[in-house]
């Protein structure tokens, strides 16, 4: 008996040590993660929040890079993309997606145009996935002008970038309204017209997954944002809506997502406001849970952790 009472003990013990793994980043404040699976190993791209405590409002002028193997520990990379790099812009280094084709990396921003009323989607390129990026074009992707689906000049962010399995890529972004379009074989062109898609209370964040035939697009719904998502049997719909995938996150207004399978499991990848001293809507810290479907093929709703991905 003495001896069952020691184990269950040093059970309980090591279950009461276990480590606060999120936020996954601790020294500084990182906010709308989009990640990458290259071989083996996640690379983790994400706006760096450099707004002091009492700034109420957006500080980005740079994005961050980190890697990892295990989806427990984190390498930092010297800064690979800094907003300077785009000489069309005046600024604010807002949501982004890196894609890796042909052995190159393409990382598509949102930003300020400095000449064109609104926000733009730029487009720079790399042969690795920690930089350094240059601008690939030299003048925006996408610019508000392009788009005429609402008044407000801030729709035209949070890019996210899709390649499927018959190799079409597809460029997603869009707030109120989700926008998405084809891109050309070289990543830094639209090819064709601009449609959009009839979501439940989008707001933005759009990201897309396939997973067994099915295609997933998840976004920020309402505001402050919760995480819904919808399924499609084909990526231009029709899409039906599948209900709430992430609740508010933190104290945090805005939530942003990024969904990866990496050696076998499955991953939700957040921001979170809550997670920090002195964070909030705009100091944020990224995070990591697990994320299982159901046998239907619908996702199970994620439950945010402090926990987060154990050894």
């Amino acid at each position: 008996m003495k001896r069952i009472i020691i184990v269950l003990m040093a059970s309980v013990s090591a279950w009461a040590q276990k480590p606060d793994n999120n936020p996954i980043i601790k020294d500084v404040y990182t906010g709308d993660p989009a990640a990458l699976v290259s071989g083996n190993t996640v690379y983790l791209y994400a706006g760096h929040d450099e707004a002091p405590k009492d700034f109420n409002f957006y500080k980005m002028n740079e994005w961050l890079v980190y890697s990892s193997q295990d989806m427990v520990h984190w390498q930092s990379h010297p800064v690979p993309l800094k907003v300077s790099e785009f000489k069309w812009s005046s600024g604010d280094a807002w949501a982004s997606q890196v894609i890796e084709r042909n052995g190159k990396f393409y990382w598509y921003v949102s930003l300020t145009h400095a000449t064109s009323p609104g926000k733009a989607i730029g487009v720079a390129v790399s042969d690795s996935p920690t930089g350094p990026f240059k601008d690939a074009l030299g003048k925006a992707l996408v610019t508000n002008d392009m788009t005429t689906h609402t008044k407000i000049d801030w729709d035209d962010i949070d890019p996210s970038v899709f390649i499927d399995d018959n190799g079409q890529a597809y460029l997603f972004w869009g707030n109120t309204v989700c926008k998405y379009a084809k891109l050309k074989p070289n990543m830094v062109e639209l090819d064709g017209e601009i449609k959009t898609i009839d979501l439940l209370h989008f707001t933005e964040a759009p990201w897309i997954h396939k997973r067994n035939g099915w295609y997933y697009l998840s976004y920020a719904y309402q505001f402050p944002e919760k995480i819904a998502y919808a399924m499609s049997k084909t990526i231009d719909g029709p899409w039906q809506y599948k209900g709430i995938l992430n609740e508010l996150a933190g104290n945090c207004n805005t939530n942003h997502q990024s969904i990866i399978t990496f050696k076998g499991k499955d991953y939700f990848i957040y921001h979170n406001g809550a997670s920090q001293p002195d964070g909030g809507s705009f100091r944020r810290s990224v995070c990591v849970d697990r994320l299982f479907y159901n046998k239907d093929g619908t996702m199970k709703r994620v439950v945010m952790t402090t926990e987060g991905i154990q050894e």
